[in-house]
């Protein structure tokens, strides 16, 4: 794979994971193409690689390696398949003005401007009564722009482009379709539809209940003079979770290489699926033998959490370290904090900086300024969680959390490289016995 071919992957990914659950579905199906079985939980398949889903929108990937696990440990990557949106209520259907909307409410810390004036349509998850007993459970993905959320006319708000805030209650509520007397948007019905355009059922279902999201269809693109950038929506974190992927389907001798691809993250880990739940140690513990310790296999491993950074923008220069800037196209970031919101460590930051060296390609550095809030991934948590040393490493971009994202479009390919010599490791990744 070279970079075009990783780029034109990259651009078809993220056009179709338009929520978690499609990015969880998107990266099972990459992995079962590869030769990954349906593992279950606590017991992947002996001998082969495995992959499991949990919750719908949360995966992990695991490549055995020749040797024992214990002696060789594991090379972990993580990520997360989240992105802060717009999701819909679960009693949603509202009337205004002669307008129907629907309500929504912000998920994750969302840049709430940028999603003004945007052609946007809705997918997710819904379950539904199955004809023949018990609840069943399908993805929906409209794909065709379906609703707007208008701006307020600058005559009508003089202080918009000074003053102007949002209000995620009364402001944020896209408009569907006009509402004529006694229309009534029913957006139950509107799903049991749009499942059997899509084919995930043969005859009207009763929908009992779904997790949507709005999302801007405008597509990803390669932009800029000479393509040297990529805009998307949901690049936090859909681009590591790419990354991740390829790194390990790319590695064509690994050792123990596990990649796990949480959801909620935006929202703080703390769910079934997320980082700050069970399912990456019961996923672990369900690979050892009995008499193996825990707590040996983690001194034996080692994890990369791969989030997106914050590049130097050149318009807000002074929002950045003078001496930790990154650069777009000059290389992955590894991401540094004193108070441990990230969780790189000196051991672990020399390894990746080694790896990089002998592969010849740039490595840059990220701290916050001292004098503002630093934001936070799952590689802290996961650290707790474990007990295992973790780095903190990411793609720098710009306009994170917004409708709309941008990399640089090397940035992407670097990574993977380093990522797929770190899965190829003989041994454990550190030898520091920590």
């Amino acid at each position: 794979m070279n970079m075009q071919q990783f780029n034109e992957g990259l651009l078809a990914f993220l056009g179709e994971a338009t929520t978690p659950f499609h990015a969880a579905r998107s990266l099972e199906r990459a992995c079962l193409d590869a030769g990954f079985v349906n593992a279950a939980e606590r017991s992947p398949e002996p001998g082969g690689p495995g992959v499991v889903v949990r919750q719908g929108g949360s995966v992990i990937a695991l490549r055995p390696g020749k040797n024992p696990l214990m002696s060789d440990g594991l090379r972990m990557v993580g990520a997360h398949t989240d992105s802060p949106c717009l999701m819909v209520k679960p009693t949603p259907e509202l009337k205004a003005s002669g307008y129907q909307q629907l309500g929504v409410q912000v998920y994750g810390g969302a840049l709430l401007n940028p999603w003004f004036d945007r052609d946007l349509s809705l997918a997710g998850r819904v379950s539904y009564a199955h004809p023949d007993g018990g609840v069943a459970t399908a993805l929906v993905d409209f794909r065709d722009p379906i609703a707007v959320i208008p701006s307020l006319a600058i005559h009508l708000d003089r202080e918009a482009n000074s003053n102007r805030s949002v209000n995620a209650q009364t402001q944020m509520a896209p408009i569907l379709a006009t509402a004529a007397d006694g229309d009534d948007l029913d957006l139950r019905q509107l799903l049991a539809q749009q499942l059997q355009r899509e084919g995930a059922v043969s005859e009207p279902v009763e929908v009992l209940d779904f997790e949507l999201c709005f999302y801007d269809t405008q597509g990803p693109a390669l932009v800029g003079l000479d393509q040297e950038f990529l805009a998307s929506a949901r690049l936090d974190n859909l681009l590591s979770c790419y990354i991740g992927l390829q790194a390990m389907l790319q590695t064509s001798e690994p050792g123990w290489s596990l990649l796990v691809c949480n959801d909620h993250e935006e929202v703080g880990s703390l769910s079934a699926s997320g980082a700050q739940g069970p399912m990456l140690r019961h996923f672990i513990q369900g690979l050892l033998q009995p008499g193996d310790s825990m707590a040996e296999l983690m001194r034996r491993s080692m994890m990369i959490s791969a989030d997106n950074a914050h590049g130097v923008h050149p318009n807000y220069a002074d929002k950045h370290d003078a001496k930790h800037g990154p650069v777009l196209n000059a290389g992955p970031v590894i991401k540094v904090n004193a108070s441990q919101r990230y969780a790189s460590s000196s051991d672990g930051m020399a390894l990746f900086r080694l790896l990089a060296r002998d592969l010849d390609l740039p490595v840059q550095s990220f701290v916050m300024r001292s004098d503002m809030a630093c934001g936070s991934t799952i590689g802290p948590i996961t650290a707790g969680e474990l007990g295992v040393t973790t780095l903190d490493v990411g793609v720098p971009t710009f306009g994170m959390h917004s409708i709309r994202e941008l990399a640089g479009s090397r940035d992407g390919w670097t990574l993977q490289q380093i990522l797929t010599a770190y899965f190829s490791i003989a041994g454990p990744p550190l030898n520091s016995g920590n």
